[in-house]
């Protein structure tokens, strides 16, 4: 290499040395080009008159099937705001009482995290994208081999989301196979959430009996029990119904307890087109409307306005097996078209998207899970669940695809995002200096060095690195990259979102078995 060339070269690292520093260095949060809470709703999968079709044929199934099963509890709220009990046993809603709930519904409030940094607001068409999910297997990318998920895998993934910007909120994505009995579980997926992310949580119960030890746990970290229902950082993830349409007796009475602690419930439907669910895609979003709908005049009959998201999740089953199929294309429709139903309604809306059925963080994870991301986040879907980390159609959940995923939803964000129209972002004037005062490209422009953090997304793990810088830096896989990313965040952040102190305190009341040594305490 001459002298000359060398300075060349020299001077083309230093310019991309530059210009990854200047991308690398933190942008305020008013000029980040994507963040919680972007606008949604240019895709539409249903016409205006096509939604209207759907509501009507809710609004019949509830009044003419209704749902069964219901508890006695339920059933004495229910009634009282108007429900009819047949002589068949099936709760039925009336038209005017399903209308009217509906009116009296939760809305344009925020849900809290405990950082109020990480307040969402899940409304209109903003977009919030999220985990979720009830693994019971962890994705071990370097054996290729599943194991049981743990306790500590529980707490490791909400703290590696904490620092994930573009995931917005850590509902619970596994279900820990070392605890022994139903209180346990319950007590040890809500600790190890909200110890180690301070977004907004959301978590699963399995009986109305744990509810007080819950509510003692949230109370203490909160600071009482006022500044828990000033500010409740954690919704709970309810499966009230079993498709089609019959009532789940330990659910309901969890969603009771919740609904009285000031808790706010996600209504989740969550039939299984072609299985529990009507296999025409239309009718499985209609019945999952059906009974969210149901859900509504529920939890309003209890408390008016109580806090509760419109929670429609359809799965797709693969026809010719039976086996859901999260990753499909007719998933990414029926999410889309659940975002369109929440809208109609002007209720916070959450579906779930990102599911691929692909085994590991590999091409077919990345197309899957990218495709009905991204769906969701157009058509304006407030809440999307399993958006991140999650393989096998739910079955394993991946620390690694995390990490990726982060990345993937920060492009799904941009395109929500969309292109801004105005004067100056038409540029005619820069392109006049560039035309006839310049050098002839816009590299240099003033423009393009204002624009190149406010309106441009770039991956944190991705690689776009020319073949020879690829080769130069050791041919890295970005799945390689990921595990080693993991691996030193999980070895240097140990958040103190719970106090060494009140984490001594609650172990004596609680049965907690996430160790002090995992959450370097000890």
């Amino acid at each position: 290499m001459t002298e000359e060339t060398a300075v060349r070269e020299g001077r083309r690292k230093g310019g991309r040395e530059a210009r990854r520093a200047a991308r690398a260095a933190p942008l305020p949060d008013d000029l980040k080009p994507i963040r919680a809470g972007l606008e949604g709703g240019v895709y539409r999968p249903l016409s205006d008159d096509q939604v209207r079709r759907v509501h009507e044929a809710a609004l019949d199934a509830l009044e003419q099937i209704g749902l069964a099963d219901a508890i006695p509890s339920c059933i004495e709220y229910c009634t009282a705001a108007g429900a009819i009990l047949g002589d068949d046993g099936r709760l039925r809603f009336p038209r005017a009482m399903v209308e009217d709930m509906v009116a009296k519904a939760w809305r344009n409030r925020p849900l809290y995290g405990r950082d109020p940094l990480y307040d969402l607001h899940p409304q209109g068409k903003k977009v919030h994208f999220g985990t979720a999910g009830a693994a019971t297997m962890m994705v071990d990318v370097e054996q290729r081999i599943y194991r049981n998920a743990t306790v500590q895998d529980l707490y490791d993934a909400a703290r590696l989301v904490q620092q994930l910007d573009n995931i917005h909120f850590f509902q619970r994505p596994l279900t820990p196979c070392d605890v022994n009995t139903l209180e346990e579980l319950d007590i040890n997926t809500l600790y190890a959430s909200i110890a180690g992310t301070t977004k907004h949580v959301g978590c699963s119960f399995t009986l109305g009996e744990n509810m007080p030890k819950v509510f003692d746990l949230l109370h203490a970290v909160a600071g009482g029990e006022a500044a828990w229902r000033d500010r409740p950082f954690v919704s709970n993830s309810n499966c009230f119904v079993v498709p089609p349409m019959k009532f789940a007796e330990d659910a309901c009475r969890v969603l009771e307890a919740c609904v009285h602690g000031g808790m706010p419930v996600l209504l989740l439907s969550a039939g299984q087109a072609g299985a529990t669910a009507p296999p025409a895609l239309a009718g499985a979003v209609m019945q999952a409307t059906a009974e969210v709908l149901a859900g509504i005049c529920y939890v309003n009959a209890i408390q008016p306005g109580a806090p509760a998201i419109f929670g429609t999740w359809p799965f797709v089953s693969d026809l010719r097996t039976g086996a859901m199929s999260g990753g499909s294309g007719e998933q990414a429709l029926l999410s889309a078209a659940c975002a369109q139903m929440a809208q109609f309604y002007d209720l916070p809306g959450g579906a779930a998207a990102g599911m691929a059925d692909s085994k590991l963080p590999d091409l077919q994870a990345g197309y899957e899970k990218a495709i009905s991301n991204v769906m969701a986040g157009l058509a304006g879907l407030n809440m999307v669940y399993e958006s991140a980390g999650m393989h096998a159609s739910l079955l394993g959940f991946c620390l690694e695809s995390l990490l990726l995923d982060n990345d993937m939803l920060g492009q799904c964000l941009r395109c929500v995002r969309g292109i801004e129209v105005t004067e100056d972002s038409l540029s005619l004037e820069v392109m006049r200096q560039v035309c006839t005062e310049g050098p002839g490209h816009y590299l240099g422009h003033s423009s393009t060095l204002e624009l190149m953090q406010r309106d441009y997304v770039y991956p944190e793990l991705g690689d776009r690195t020319s073949p020879k810088e690829w080769v130069e830096k050791g041919r890295p896989d970005v799945v390689e990259t990921a595990t080693a990313v993991k691996k030193e965040r999980l070895a240097s952040f140990f958040p103190r979102h719970v106090s060494s102190e009140l984490d001594k305190e609650l172990r004596q009341r609680l049965p907690i078995l996430l160790a002090r040594q995992g959450m370097g305490l000890d």
